[in-house]
């Protein structure tokens, strides 16, 4: 029987086939997408504008608001695309936001405070830094948890825990730690500014001392003066002054963070200027707190930068929420917040002794 010979004119598929893989491969690579900030920052913009709308017509504290949303999230790490823009968005938008605070304190605000006063709310954070420390070990947490709680309670609340965080270093305290961190601080900030005020009443504490103990013990500055005025005028206004010398603090006690714990990369082969040099969003921070008690920054220039510092501070929130692993959030549980709990209950009873003594 003769062997029959295949006519390949008459059978294109077989053609088509071959040219397919003859192009697979040997034909041009398909260029691989480029990395820019704009995927993981627009995802941030995007979920920062629905956490502003929600608190805006739910009245629910937008910082914890965009924790949830961050966390809801985190499949969006995934995507390597992204991870320029959230590393973006976690750091510099933090640091530029830090700064941009500054634009709210002057040293005539802290010098207003008169001295007593101003050592007892020295006495106060510096009480409740340490019981940041206990409370992470008793929650058996390590001690970057407990100076994290305690700092963000001390000082400002979400503002102080990112710049805490950007000197402790994710390789130090994973993201889900800190995500709990500062859920728990969020929670206990805006469950503070509404029961302290019914208590300062129910103590029959006066405008001054109940200015003093709002101002010296909620966690996040808008909440501390808007628990305040909902005592009294008098009494927002010294809790303005209470809360905004707390906020002038930051730059202090994140350079002395930074120097007992020393920088989350190794150290070595680093020169010592720069082992020691202040990070840089700090010391802007502390030359805008200088620029405003020189001259006088116009109040719609003021506002503004309150609002884009409270954005930039938001869309880090996002960011850093979107960067956490779920799975460790679950391994984690609740326990980084014990050192939050711990703090806030030590801060609030040091301030009303310190109202209740001094003022």
């Amino acid at each position: 029987m003769g062997r029959t010979e295949i006519d390949w004119e008459s059978l294109p598929s077989a053609a088509d086939l071959f040219g397919e893989m003859h192009l697979a491969d040997h034909g041009p690579a398909e260029a691989e997408p480029r990395e820019t900030v704009f995927h993981g920052l627009a995802i941030c913009a995007i979920a920062a504008a629905a956490a502003a709308w929600l608190s805006e017509h739910y009245k629910f504290p937008i910082i914890l608001l965009g924790l949830l949303i961050g966390l809801s999230l985190s499949f969006v790490a995934r995507e390597p695309r992204s991870h320029k823009g959230l590393d973006f968005a976690s750091r510099t938008c933090l640091r530029l936001g830090v700064v941009l605070l500054g634009l709210q304190v002057t040293f005539t605000q802290i010098g207003s405070l008169g001295p007593a006063p101003f050592a007892a709310l020295v006495v106060v954070m510096a009480a409740t830094f340490f019981a940041g420390l206990v409370g992470a070990r008793v929650a058996g947490q390590s001690t970057y948890t407990g100076i994290l709680a305690g700092g963000a309670t001390a000082i400002c609340g979400a503002s102080a825990a990112m710049a805490l965080y950007g000197i402790i270093g994710k390789d130090r305290l994973n993201q889900a730690q800190f995500a709990i961190s500062l859920v728990g601080v969020s929670m206990a900030s805006a469950l503070a500014m509404s029961l302290y005020p019914i208590l300062a009443s129910y103590l029959h504490l006066s405008d001054q001392q109940a200015g003093f103990l709002i101002g010296a013990s909620i966690h996040d500055v808008a909440q501390a003066i808007g628990g305040g005025y909902a005592f009294s005028e008098t009494a927002g206004s010294y809790a303005t002054i209470v809360k905004l010398s707390r906020v002038a603090l930051l730059a202090p006690i994140v350079v002395l963070t930074s120097l007992a714990i020393g920088d989350s990369q190794h150290d070595a082969g680093r020169s010592a200027w720069r082992r020691f040099a202040l990070p840089w969003f700090i010391t802007a921070f502390f030359l805008a707190v200088l620029l405003n008690s020189v001259v006088t920054v116009p109040h719609a220039a003021a506002d503004f930068a309150l609002r884009a510092s409270k954005g930039l501070l938001l869309i880090a929130v996002i960011a850093t929420a979107m960067r956490s692993r779920l799975d460790l959030l679950m391994e984690t549980g609740l326990r980084p917040a014990v050192p939050v709990l711990v703090a806030t209950v030590v801060s609030f009873f040091m301030a009303l002794g310190s109202a209740m003594l001094v003022l």
